[in-house]
């Protein structure tokens, strides 16, 4: 471009100067003008110049600047950062063109290359995309300067974005964006967003007003509500909780009291002072105690010196208990919450102000324990990595609410360090042999009748079993051995073995088998398709025609008599050999036997006797010598047969009558010849002119016209070889010690195993036809088949099994109730080959179990407890100025220990409870000392057991202890009973059942038929509390019987017989059947495709072929002449013959048996009438004519062909005969034709009829076609030696119908639920197979269920927190109880409601928890305010959690809850004093979408009240939009704050006239545009035609004002210079033609119809034309 730019600028500076000197060169002759011209050119152009160059000095970058394009990829040798990339940069105008480089700075050019990073596929590895969080969401009107809404309704739109950069992974070094840009683009920065609307504080109603605080004088009442949401998003503050109103219940009568006794908190427990620094206290001190006294620990000191309390030794050291003590304070408060002395205060006695504790410790722990050793003691990069753990061990144990114990075990990846460390065991899959193939009959297409299905064979199914082994043991133990080794020195100086994967030659052995679940790889098929070769039956052609008698054997002549033989062959020969096929040799005894004989071909021509020219003559025949096959053999081998001799015969003399030649004899009809029937054969001849009345010889009787005579005058004695099936093959003993040498041979070759020898015999017995097995003597030796043959032994196969699998672990039975029973461990071997042949059999035992030696512990720990320890007072030093101080009485805490045992009780580090064990018991407890004077008793013992339900009584009992015995006070059995007695429960149970029924469940073995399901019980006691289901006698369940319908397959007929060929001809079809009996149902076999006209059966067709010659047609001699005009004198004349003409099935020994006339060719039909001329005597007669002569090929009419006949009798009376030769034109597909050979299409894949499926045969046949198309014997174009190429039959497959197979349902998983009335157990199964073409679909059903027993649902519960108890005053700190229960419930969520508390001892197994929490919480410290007190109440329940939504829709805030503490106020001059109001909230989730709204008006008592309503119908303050309330003066939601609006009557923001509404996608009011006023502009105006108002003057107020009826037009037609505009002569020639065209229609409405002529033809009417207009615009 930059060229192109250049060279125009140059074109034109060229152009310019030869323009110029061309004119100059034309005004030669005024040279001065044109000198001035010049130098006034010249001077401007130094004026332009300098104007340029003073431009561009004062503004160098204002007319070019440099632009760049994008940078290109980058290019280099090498992957990394050594590439290097270009871009272009060019020079351009600031109008956008482009211009010379130097017409830019050069000095500010940019970089046209740089160094860049080549990135290569294998970065894809090291760099990432580093994603950013998302900042927070910013208004869009921020960042595009538009103004933001002043109220907010839904939401506010918002952008956020984040940081995206690409890093490599390794060091997150931050790498260039184009590097992860050639992988993935890059993320987006910038998302879309929804800032909600501020949501102020929600709170609830007011609760009414509670009493005064006073009875008398001036109190307080209050009333609270509670915060329901927070706010969020600088939504307003909550507002007060609480309301005050002062009230006055009357005067007050008496004295008011005004003074409270006030119990301080404890203080926190320390340790007392000890007793060497009291004593040390006392000494300094002034002592006023009196000598001899001793305080009570003193006295206890002395008591126990021999025995340093025992109870008191600690059991371990990891609890350092220390026993302190607190204290707290009684104090006198005024009402207005001034102290004031205890005196002022009325009381009788004081609580205790000191109580024992325990001093706080946290858990202390050792260091870290160094890296235990690598769970992976191998190599193998493959394997995933191991773990190694370390510990530390607890020091000190947590007390009184101590730190918790922090992770006692930390466990990291690792790999096994070392040189000399082995492989990693390798696992893979072995399998055994496939089993034998298995055909699945079809039954349900057969019929069930039929048992023995074991001639099935084609398609089927193998299965094998797979195993997991380790893979390289072997080469593991030899590395095992040669570590030994190395260690020691192998017996006799010897090195191991070299190792088996190494090894050249080995021994294959079966390995051990292992747990499946060590191999990862994917389980190889266990099944596969297999094919059955479908055995080929034995197929013999028809028999053959009886030879020659002849002798057995031509070569041995002697003494042997003579048989005449008849053949057939085998046209399919079978799978096993010949030996299941029926004989193929008869033979029949006969006399005079020969091996050769003389066959007569011809006889020649009658030549009649002494050179006359008609009368006697004799025939000479043409003869061939044959042997007994038919053969031609030399003539010499007929030497001793006797010659046949001349044939007599006759030519008729002209006035003789003349006969044709006699016909060829006929077949014989019978076979075989008997003292009832015997074979005939016929000849027949015909009178073809009659002799002269006188002179002539004369035509013979109809008697004389056929002759007869006797054939096949054998016996019927047949005889034929008959033999039976061969034997098994069976060692020969002749040859037993050469297969000793060979077995032995082969057993050293691991190549190749070859089998002995043996041999077979069968039985071969001479039998008679229709009679039976008769002496070998009557059959012919020659074809004797053989009685033995050699065979090849089967081999003998051993069964192989594997060696028995290692011992399986004990795992102890740890359930409830069979801890007791020993566990066992089993081992398994494998078969892996069936024995066969007579090879040894597999052993029996394949399994074996036993009870485990050693006794395995049930892994698992818990917690022991230790007896409690001595109650601890608070030490006599500090409670010594309480009253009766000297006694060591009263309240305590005593301590016990707690260890951790193993599940044997065996005793186990305190780290393995502290992980595995439940919650730790408590090591404290409170106790009591009694005094002297108190009363001291048993617990109370059980309570006895009853005999029966509902009737008697039990008891329980207690004692009194030691000295209590003898004080009255504690023998009053009104304040201290002795016994208690309740009546005996009266439980009473029933059982109901619950839930659904189950599945079907059938036993494991079955598929279908009788199951059973089952419906779980429920037992309920009297107080309809679930129980256990033994207590109602019930196992759990009813059990009911169902049924699972077995499947039914498709069942059809047996095929039906093939048809006969569709042609007798050539290649036809053939067709057979089935017949639909029974349609498949319950998932049985689909049928396959049925016929699509009745669906009821299933045809095959497949192509056949006929032979041409198989069905001939037979013509009966000619009957005698009809002659119509018969001269009675002459006996000839014209007349007519008749011949009968049958369909005969043609074979070996001539026509047989008439058929229908359909299977000849109808082409080829002899005629059976003739019409002619009887010869009459003298007159020549001719022989029949002789067949056409074959035409040559080709067939392009250039040939001919000729038939000929021959005189009978010669013409008399100088008569002569006609022509004896005809010719006829060769023309093709006429007489003449042209042959191919034609294939079939392929026939669909034919099976054996036993096979099912599998490999099968697809055929098509061959045709030998005529030029016009007609089939003809194949032997035609065999004959003519045409090419065949095409292969006739070639194997296929048809898909076999492999049924779906299912793995076994497995066993049924734990139970969903461990309790309640909603637990299920599943079973499941898979598919293992799917099924194939036809074969059984799978059942939807992969899964069972069936209900659990029920179990009541037990668990701890707290109760509700008691009132704030203060012990004996009125106020202060106090501690508030609640208890923890037995609840039972059968566990379904609605049935929440109903948990009934039940006794303790049901909840013992569990643990010591309340909805998951440990920490057993049963007290804690409370404040009861004292009167006159402003305090907080206790905090609410949590609010229903409430997600962030608008219009329904939860956006991605959290939901929140929350809860609140109110103030209380009792004083009104104390309200200064109250303590501010606390709210708080915490994420929740599953919120709810709540909508708010303004309710009210109608239905109240004042139609201008209105409140806040949330859409649960809960009444809130707060929440609802910002909007005037219904009833007041503006009832638009949301108001109409848009300029130019206002609210209409009906509640809608409407604008005012002259301004449309612009709406927004929610339908509300955006904003009020102003509706353009056309203006037609003035003279003065010099702007555009027309223009709007606003455009002008955006700033102009408009005309139009609010109230005005119209809007105005102005409209001027005259321009500034006075004329017509132009669209004045628009709107003029608009107008004209409307009105043109409106009077046009207007007359061809009002026009009168033509009538329509009328046609004088019979015409049919012409329909009419119909237009339908079908939206096209050109209609």
């Amino acid at each position: 471009m930059l060229g192109l730019r250049g060279m125009g600028l140059r074109g034109r500076t060229a152009r310019t100067a030869s323009s110029s000197s061309s004119s100059g060169g034309g005004g030669g002759g005024d040279t001065w003008p044109c000198a001035g011209l010049c130098l006034w050119r010249t001077l401007l152009l130094l004026a332009g110049s300098w104007t340029v160059h003073s431009q561009t000095s004062e503004e160098p970058k204002s007319m070019y600047f440099w632009e760049t394009g994008p940078w290109g990829r980058c290019m280099g040798s090498e992957c990394g950062p050594g590439g290097s990339q270009s871009r272009a940069v060019w020079c351009a105008h600031v109008e956008g063109w482009t211009t010379l480089h130097t017409n830019c700075l050069q000095l500010a050019r940019p970089p046209n290359q740089q160094n860049c990073f080549r990135v290569c596929d294998w970065h894809k590895d090291l760099y990432d995309w580093q994603l950013g969080p998302w900042n927070q969401c910013v208004p869009v009107s921020l960042r595009t300067g538009a103004a933001r809404p002043s109220v907010c309704l839904d939401g506010e739109e918002g952008i956020q974005t984040r940081e995206v950069s690409c890093v490599l992974k390794a060091g997150t070094a931050l790498a260039d964006d184009a590097i992860c840009e050639y992988f993935e683009p890059k993320p987006r920065l910038e998302q879309a967003c929804i800032i909600p609307c501020p949501r102020d504080c929600v709170v609830s109603e007011f609760t009414p007003w509670t009493s005064c605080s006073k009875t008398c004088g001036t109190g307080l009442q209050n009333r609270v509500r509670q915060v329901l949401v927070p706010p969020m998003f600088s939504g307003a503050a909550c507002p007060n909780l609480t309301d005050f109103q002062t009230c006055r219940p009357g005067p007050c009568e008496g004295r008011d009291s005004v003074f409270s006794l006030r119990m301080g908190g404890w203080s926190n427990c320390s340790m007392p002072v000890t007793r060497a620094t009291r004593q040390a206290r006392r000494r300094k001190g002034d002592r006023k105690e009196r000598k001899g006294m001793k305080d009570p620990e003193t006295r206890e000191l002395i008591k126990n010196k021999r025995n340093r309390n025992r109870m008191n030794r600690q059991e371990s050291d990891l609890w350092e208990i220390q026993v302190g003590y607190q204290s707290r304070q009684v104090t006198c408060v005024h009402r207005n919450g001034s102290g004031v002395g205890l005196s002022l205060c009325p009381h009788w006695s004081l609580p205790p102000t000191f109580q024992s504790c325990l001093l706080q410790k946290d858990c202390v722990v050792s260091e870290w324990s160094e890296w235990g050793d690598c769970s992976k003691a191998c190599t193998d990069p493959a394997l995933p990595k191991g773990t190694r753990s370390r510990s530390r061990q607890v020091q000190q144990f947590p007390v009184a609410g101590g730190g918790e114990c922090p992770t006692l075990l930390e466990t990291d990846a690792c790999e096994p360090q070392g040189d000399d460390l082995a492989p990693c065991p390798s696992y893979s899959w072995r399998t055994t042999e496939w089993s034998d193939c298995r055909v699945d009959a079809l039954l349900s297409q057969q019929d069930r009748r039929r048992g023995n299905q074991t001639g099935l064979c084609g398609g089927g199914l193998q299965v094998r079993e797979a195993f997991c082994v380790q893979a390289n043991a072997e080469l593991l133990s030899y590395l095992s051995n040669l570590k030994n080794g190395e260690d020691g020195q192998p017996p006799n100086n010897q090195k191991p073995s070299a190792p088996p994967l190494l090894s050249i030659s080995y021994e294959i052995t079966a390995s051990q088998p292992v747990d499946n679940g060590l191999c990862s790889a994917p389980v190889p098929n266990t099944t596969q398709l297999c094919h059955i070769p479908c055995p080929i039956e034995c197929e013999v052609s028809p028999w053959g025609a009886w030879g020659p008698c002849t002798f057995e054997n031509c070569n041995d002549q002697l003494g042997k008599k003579g048989f005449k033989l008849r053949k057939r062959v085998i046209s399919n020969y079978p799978t096993g050999g010949m030996g299941s096929c029926p004989h193929l040799l008869e033979a029949i005894p006969c006399e005079e036997p020969s091996c050769y004989s003389w066959r007569m071909l011809k006889l020649e021509e009658c030549i009649p006797d002494d050179n006359m020219d008609c009368g006697p003559g004799n025939q000479i025949p043409q003869i061939q010598c044959q042997n007994s096959d038919g053969e031609p053999v030399d003539r010499s081998l007929c030497s001793e047969e006797t010659v046949p001799g001349p044939v007599e015969c006759e030519v008729p003399c002209p006035r003789d009558c003349a006969l044709t030649p006699w016909t060829s004899w006929s077949s014989c009809s019978q076979t075989c010849s008997s003292k009832t029937t015997e074979g005939r054969q016929m000849r027949t001849r015909s009178i073809l002119a009659y002799n002269a009345g006188e002179g002539g010889a004369m035509c013979p009787n109809s008697t004389y016209l056929q002759e007869a005579r006797t054939c096949n005058e054998h016996p019927c004695l047949v005889y034929h070889w008959q033999t039976g099936p061969w034997s098994q093959c069976t060692e020969d003993p002749s040859v037993a010690n050469a297969n000793t040498n060979a077995n032995a041979n082969a057993s050293l070759s691991t190549s190749k195993s070859t089998c002995s020898m043996g041999l077979q015999t069968r039985k071969v017995i001479c039998v008679k036809v229709n009679v039976g097995q008769v002496p070998p003597k009557k059959c012919p030796e020659g074809p004797r088949p053989e009685a033995v043959r050699p065979c090849l032994l089967p081999c003998k196969r051993d069964c192989l099994v594997t060696p028995f699998s290692e011992w399986s672990a004990c795992i102890p039975n740890c359930e409830p109730g069979m801890v007791s029973q020993k566990p066992k461990q089993s081992r398994r071997r494998i078969i892996i080959q069936l024995p066969s042949n007579g090879g040894q059999e597999c052993p029996e035992v394949l399994y074996e179990d036993k009870e485990c030696d050693a006794p395995v512990v049930c892994p698992g720990f818990r917690w022991k407890t230790h007896k409690w320890r001595r109650c601890q007072l608070v030490p006599w030093s500090i409670r010594q100025e309480s009253p009766g101080a000297q006694e060591a009485c009263g309240s305590g805490l005593q301590t016990r220990a707690v260890s951790c045992r193993q599940l044997d009780g065996s005793l186990a580090d305190m780290g393995h409870c502290l992980r595995l064990a439940s919650t730790m018991p408590p090591i404290t407890q409170p106790c009591q000392l009694p005094c002297q004077d108190d009363c001291q008793l048993t617990p109370w013992s059980k309570f006895s057991p009853c005999d029966f339900d509902c009737v008697g009584v039990r008891t329980r009992r207690r004692t009194l202890v030691g000295k209590s015995k003898k004080r009255d006070k504690c023998k009053n059995s009104q304040q201290f009973p002795l016994s208690e007695t309740q009546y005996c429960p009266c439980d009473k149970y029933n059982a109901q059942p619950v839930g659904n029924w189950s599945d079907c469940v059938l036993p494991e073995v079955r598929e279908c038929g009788q199951g059973y399901r089952y419906q779980a019980m429920a037992c309920y006691d009297q107080n309809n509390r679930l129980v256990e289901t033994s207590r109602c006698n019930s196992h759990g369940y009813i059990e009911e019987a169902c049924i699972i319908p077995c499947p039914s397959d498709c069942k059809l007929s047996e095929w039906s017989n093939w048809s006969r060929c569709s042609k007798s001809c050539g290649s036809g079809v053939k067709v057979r059947s089935k017949w639909l009996r029974e349609k498949p149902y319950n998932g049985g076999r689909p049928c396959p495709k049925l016929d699509h006209i009745n669906q009821v059966s299933v045809y095959e067709v497949v192509p056949c072929v006929s032979d041409c010659s198989q069905y001939i047609w037979v013509a009966e001699p000619w009957s005698v002449w009809k002659v119509s005009n018969v001269d009675l004198k002459e006996n000839c004349g014209e007349g007519v013959q008749t011949r009968k003409v049958r369909c005969m099935l043609n074979t070996v020994d001539g026509p047989s048996d008439p058929v229908e006339d359909y299977l000849c060719d109808p082409e080829e039909m002899p005629v059976g009438t003739r019409e002619g001329r009887l010869p009459c005597p003298e007159d020549c007669v001719l022989s029949d004519w002789a067949p056409w002569t074959p035409c040559n090929m080709p067939c392009d009419g250039r040939m001919d062909r000729i038939r000929t006949a021959y005189a009978i009798r010669q013409p008399g009376g100088g008569k002569e005969c006609p022509d004896s030769l005809e010719t006829q034109v060769c023309l093709l597909n006429k007489n003449c034709f042209h042959y191919t050979y034609n294939v079939t299409d392929w026939s669909t894949c034919q099976l054996s009829s036993n096979a099912v499926c599998g490999v099968g045969l697809k055929t098509r046949m061959l045709d030998c076609v005529r030029s016009d198309g007609k089939s003809v014997d194949l032997k035609i174009c065999e004959e003519l030696g045409l090419e065949r190429k095409w292969q006739m039959n070639t194997s296929c497959t048809v898909e076999c119908p492999v049924n779906c197979q299912l793995s076994d349902w497995s066993s049924w998983s734990d139970c969903s639920h461990i309790c309640g009335l909603e637990g299920r157990m599943w079973r499941r199964r898979t598919v293992v197979r799917a099924s194939q073409g036809d074969g059984r679909p799978c059942p939807p059903q992969m899964e069972q269920w069936k209900p659990c027993p029920v179990r009541p649902c037990y668990r701890w519960q707290y109760s509700a927190w008691s009132e704030c108890r203060v012990e004996e005053v009125v106020c202060g700190e106090g501690l508030r109880f609640r208890n923890m229960s037995c609840m039972v419930s059968d566990g379904s969520p609605q049935q929440e409601g109903t948990v009934v508390e039940v006794e303790e001892e049901l909840c013992a197994a569990l643990e010591l928890a309340v909805d998951g929490d440990r920490k057993i919480v049963l007290q804690e410290p409370c404040t009861l305010p004292c009167p006159g007190d402003c305090y907080l109440m206790e905090w609410t329940d949590w609010s229903p959690c409430q997600s962030v939504c608008v219009k329904g829709q939860r956006l991605d805030f959290p939901a929140v809850q929350a809860r609140s503490r109110a103030v209380i106020a009792q004083e009104p001059q104390n309200l200064q004093q109250c303590p501010d109001q606390e709210w708080e909230y915490q994420n929740c989730d599953d919120g709810e979408c709540f909508e708010y709204k303004w309710v009210g008006g109608a239905g109240v008592s004042d139609p201008d009240v209105v409140w806040c309503q949330r859409s649960d119908g809960l009444n809130v303050t707060g929440g609802c939009p910002p909007l005037p309330p219904p009833g007041s003066d503006q009832l638009c939601n949301p108001p109409c704050d848009k300029p130019k609006s206002f609210c209409s009557e009906a509640g809608l923001c409407m604008c005012e006239e002259g301004y449309t509404e612009m709406l927004t996608s929610e339908g509300l009011l955006d904003q009020c545009a102003l509706i353009p006023v056309l203006e037609i502009p003035t003279a003065s105006n010099k702007d555009a035609d027309l223009k709007t108002s606003l455009s002008s003057n955006p700033t102009q107020p408009t005309t139009a004002q609010p109230g005005r009826s119209g809007r105005t037009w102005y409209l001027q037609p005259f321009g500034p210079d006075g004329k017509l505009k132009t669209w004045v002569y628009g709107v003029a020639a608009g107008v004209l033609v409307l009105l043109i065209f409106i009077f046009s229609m207007i007359y061809l409405a009002c026009k009168k119809p033509k009538k329509p002529q009328r046609r004088q033809s019979n015409n049919n009417r012409l329909k009419p034309l119909t237009l339908a207009y079908d939206g096209d615009a050109d209609m």
